[in-house]
């Protein structure tokens, strides 16, 4: 089969696509899906780079949102035959195996791939296979973030940090599904434009001013009687940005993270965190109710990811390039 291989740690250079890739087999509980989609994501870029703590064994497929048909099935396989359209959850979830497909085993950048039979979630024929795989890293860590443990309410005021990568333009989408006033932070006009097409109500462009002044023109300052700030703020960035983000917060407001892109040792200003009640609250990953609920609103039409492009398996250097360099709004969907 055609594969794309992440040869070693490293630059993009060690990206090669192989055309006599052996084919996998599925063993006892997996299955073999022919892969019609799957996303890049950063966590491809960080495998190779290399991840602290975290061993790959070279070459590895990476590639973790994958969306296919089965085409074989292995022995104990029930509930499942060839055909069915189907969603991965990339998390390996038996207490056997350790991190997620594209990670420390083969992933998406092939023609096929083999995935456990637990992992596999249902596609509705409503929804289509590019727009599945556009969903478990991005979207559904969002939407655990703002759903499950920010419990966002419809007219709240929330702010978005890093509003054009993938989770962040997911945050965008789900906060207006839910009825929420958007504000969105940016870096050029032409993403500050398509944040504005997919339902930003305010956006921010930070590398021209400061986020925090340009939230409290908007939003007015916070202060202890409840009136100014914002009541949501989303940041998985990090570093040098968390005590701003802390200040747009108005009194009991929630500041909710996934990830610390820019840098995991945060300045916490304390006397904003007990005065103004300030809630401080983490989110890892999803569950496969929240890959089944996000099927949900696609099928009734009541959303639809945002996939930036849709590049061929051998532009997968491509691909990362784009999201490196930052050219990106929304998700890039690879298709063999």
């Amino acid at each position: 089969m055609r594969a794309v291989l992440t040869l070693a740690h490293g630059d993009r250079s060690n990206l090669k696509l192989d055309a006599n890739f052996p084919d996998p087999a599925a063993g006892e509980g997996e299955v073999v899906l022919k892969v019609a989609a799957t996303a890049i994501n950063f966590h491809d870029i960080f495998t190779r780079r290399g991840m602290p703590g975290i061993k790959i064994q070279f070459p590895i497929i990476v590639g973790s949102d994958i969306a296919g048909e089965i085409v074989d099935l292995g022995k104990g396989v029930v509930g499942w035959k060839r055909g069915d359209r189907v969603l991965v959850d990339p998390i390996y979830r038996d207490g056997k195996n350790i991190g997620m497909i594209g990670e420390t085993t083969h992933g998406g950048r092939a023609e096929f791939v083999t995935a456990q039979a637990s992992q596999l979630v249902t596609v509705p024929n409503e929804v289509s296979l590019e727009d599945a795989a556009a969903l478990p890293l991005a979207y559904a860590t969002a939407y655990r973030m703002l759903i499950t443990h920010g419990k966002i309410k419809r007219d709240e005021k929330i702010l978005i940090l890093g509003a054009s990568g993938g989770v962040g333009v997911a945050c965008v989408q789900i906060a207006k599904l839910w009825g929420l006033e958007v504000t969105a932070c940016a870096s050029s006009a032409s993403k500050m434009e398509r944040l504005r097409r997919l339902g930003a109500d305010h956006v921010i462009n930070y590398t021209a001013q400061k986020f925090r002044t340009a939230v409290r023109e908007i939003h007015g300052k916070p202060r202890i009687d409840g009136t100014g700030g914002v009541d949501v703020a989303v940041n998985f960035t990090g570093g040098d940005t968390w005590t701003d983000t802390q200040k747009c917060l108005r009194y009991q407001g929630r500041l909710l993270t996934c990830g610390a892109t820019a840098g995991y040792e945060v300045k916490t200003d304390a006397r904003y965190l007990w005065t103004f009640e300030h809630q401080m609250i983490g989110s890892n990953g999803w569950t496969s109710a929240d890959l089944h609920d996000l099927l949900g609103l696609i099928r009734r039409g009541q959303f639809r990811p945002a996939i930036d492009k849709v590049l061929r398996l051998e532009d997968a250097a491509e691909g990362e390039r784009l999201l490196e360099e930052r050219e990106v709004v929304g998700k890039i969907i690879l298709r063999p």
